[in-house]
């Protein structure tokens, strides 16, 4: 499904929208006009083992022993150096590889030699069962360690992980660290409005384009910043839908600190979103496929639009420690 593309002149078109200045305001609330268009052997130092059941406990910080460091060392993986888990293969010589690389290999990358048929190495998994390994972002700032069967799942959620612009749709392929999002949006996004408030009006214009269309615009309250998002999708042919979100441009623990509220309000008829904003560490796309947003069909869009163009009140508020 295509998206439609913005266009005029000195048109920024990363996110696939274009964003006209606010009107002047008439009411106590700001209002922005939203135009759519539309990531060998080595001896096992003792010390460095964890006791018993010291490796299933959750994870754990402080400085890890040149002890620990050795130990894990000897789980590198020699492609792309990340850690040996179970189940441990080798190939017939000894030498390990991860299962993800091994899966990409026709051979041994340390010895060239065969790595079929798949040899299991029981005396390593018991060694990577009694290990602590540190997560794949402690180079970023994450200091956890864990077990084994612990660090796959922490990974996939872990705030030290890089984030992606949280621009809907698949245009902008931008990653980093959260303190650089914003950064990048004033830079590479600069067609996106910024409003400045606890409450304001979010008008989408035109939503009565074809296709799958985003509006997109940031609002700033708090001492943070929110990302307000509505999409357009066709679920099946001719029913549309729109789905509307608020996200934070910060972790998931700061995101608990906020509620957020969405409001349609036209032709003596009401209807209300409240909700705790996500952090764009999970994005808009899982939000739409839970429906854990602001949803509505074009027979509902129509009733709160006025010449194809749909407010909506945004109001962000904090939540009581």
């Amino acid at each position: 499904m295509s998206r439609p593309s913005s266009a005029g002149p000195s048109a920024n078109k990363p996110c696939g929208k274009q964003q006209h200045a606010p009107s002047p305001a008439a009411a106590p609330t700001a209002a922005a006009t939203i135009s759519a268009a539309g990531p060998g052997s080595s001896a096992l130092p003792a010390a460095a083992i964890s006791g018993p059941g010291g490796g299933g406990g959750g994870g754990g910080g402080g400085p890890v022993s040149p002890q620990h460091h050795e130990l894990t060392s000897l789980f590198e993986c020699p492609v792309c150096f990340d850690y040996v888990l179970p189940p441990i293969l080798q190939c017939q010589a000894g030498h390990l590889v991860c299962n993800q690389c091994r899966q990409k290999l026709s051979c041994c990358p340390t010895c060239r030699g065969s790595l079929t048929p798949s040899i299991r190495n029981l005396a390593m998994e018991k060694v990577a069962s009694a290990v602590l390994f540190p997560c794949k972002y402690a180079t970023t700032g994450c200091s956890l360690t864990l077990h084994h069967t612990e660090k796959p799942e922490h990974e996939d959620i872990c705030e030290y992980r890089p984030y992606s612009c949280p621009c809907p749709g698949a245009s902008c392929k931008w990653q980093g660290s959260l303190e650089a999002v914003m950064s990048h949006l004033m830079h590479a996004h600069k067609s996106i409005t910024t409003l400045q408030g606890e409450d304001i009006v979010f008008l989408a214009t035109d939503i009565n384009l074809p296709g799958a269309v985003d509006w997109v615009m940031m609002q700033s309250c708090f001492g943070h910043h929110f990302m307000l998002v509505l999409e357009k999708q066709e679920k099946y042919e001719g029913h549309q839908q729109f789905f509307a979100i608020v996200l934070l441009i910060g972790t998931r623990k700061q995101a608990e600190n906020f509620a957020y509220r969405l409001e349609l309000n036209g032709n003596r008829r009401r209807l209300t979103w409240e909700a705790t904003p996500r952090s764009i560490h999970d994005g808009v796309a899982a939000a739409i496929m839970n429906s854990d947003c602001l949803v509505f069909d074009t027979a509902i869009a129509h009733l709160f639009a006025d010449n194809g163009n749909l407010g909506i009140n945004v109001t962000i508020s904090t939540c009581c420690p």
